[in-house]
């Protein structure tokens, strides 16, 4: 009996062991029930035994000749086994003789009370984010360790229209510039210094799509309406008229263009803006969304950002603004 059982598993038995085989494990009524419960659900032992008023003994001593013979397949959740119908795996004679006997077992009395039990056995089931509960506490270092860092921002670029052309405004080492360049069709950046100009083309060396340049904030060396987006991080703090460098960065996008700002929160540290090398200790949030209207962007918004861990400097402000149909036009540019 035992080398006919393992003729059934799905690895090719000869015919004639396999339709013994089949009939044998659907010829007792409780495995008929198991099989039409697992065929829709996975489902635990305890489960089982509650839906179908069984001892463990009874139920495990059934589950095991169905898996032993291919009709189930099982896996581990948490301290349990879960198991459900493995129809695909099994042969096609199987899958047909199951169909007719799920027909006749359809209209048992038996088989009726075994749903309703099982509606009260899922219903008492914990919510499907129970996982989600218990690791909330975890989630964010969970979620490092599993898959890194880099995926949720790469998932944010990824919203970024593939026709764009970005500016990187004082774009340093081009870290910026580097991770918009494959989502959007051109990234230029825009730096004075030509320390960080050859560190930024050191890293974007690779990179097709991304356009260098040496300029100033208050002379952008790109032409009025070019852009479709503006980045501009921590560099307004650098600048002797921050409203003539806005102007220049709006004058640079198209209407509808958007400016996107990150630049210190005003503070009180005078030593760490003399460390720095910065003319000003950074704005408040007020003053800063009047720069930006001052220099014909509308819609704007600001706001603070909650300091990273570990961060060791001020804390800072984003501002997002748009460009409207007109803006003040300081000078043209040519590329």
């Amino acid at each position: 009996m035992a080398s006919t059982r393992r003729a059934v598993v799905p690895a090719g038995p000869a015919a004639r062991e396999g339709v013994v085989a089949w009939m044998e494990a659907l010829a007792d009524p409780t495995r008929l029930r198991l099989l039409r419960l697992l065929e829709r659900h996975e489902l635990g032992v305890a489960e089982l035994c509650d839906v179908l008023q069984m001892p463990q003994s009874t139920v495990s001593r059934h589950l095991k000749v169905l898996v032993d013979q291919g009709w189930l397949r099982s896996r581990a959740h948490r301290t349990n086994n879960l198991y459900r119908m493995d129809l695909e795996a099994a042969e096609a004679g199987a899958r047909r003789l199951w169909g007719l006997a799920r027909e006749q077992i359809e209209g048992w009395a038996t088989a009726a009370q075994d749903a309703l039990r099982l509606e009260r056995v899922l219903a008492r089931r914990p919510p499907a984010d129970d996982f989600f509960a218990g690791a909330a506490g975890r989630w964010d270092r969970l979620r490092e360790e599993l898959y890194g860092r880099s995926f949720g921002q790469e998932a944010l670029l990824a919203l970024l229209s593939p026709q764009w052309v970005v500016a990187d405004l004082a774009c340093g080492t081009a870290p910026a510039a580097a991770a918009l360049a494959p989502h959007v069709r051109r990234v230029i950046g825009i730096d004075q210094s030509a320390a960080m100009l050859k560190a930024a083309r050191r890293r974007t060396a690779g990179l097709p799509n991304v356009e260098l340049r040496r300029g100033s904030l208050e002379a952008l060396p790109l032409d009025s309406g070019s852009g479709d987006a503006a980045l501009l991080v921590l560099a307004l703090t650098y600048v002797e008229d921050p409203v003539l460098a806005l102007r220049e960065a709006a004058r640079i996008l198209r209407p509808g263009g958007r400016l996107a700002l990150v630049d210190l929160l005003r503070h009180d540290r005078e030593e760490f803006r003399r460390e720095m090398g910065q003319l000003r200790r950074g704005f408040e949030t007020e003053e800063m969304k009047r720069l930006l209207e001052e220099a014909g962007l509308r819609g704007v918004s600001v706001r603070t950002l909650p300091p990273d861990a570990g961060a060791k400097g001020p804390a800072l402000l984003l501002a997002v603004g748009v460009r409207g149909a007109r803006v003040m036009r300081i000078r043209e540019k040519t590329p």
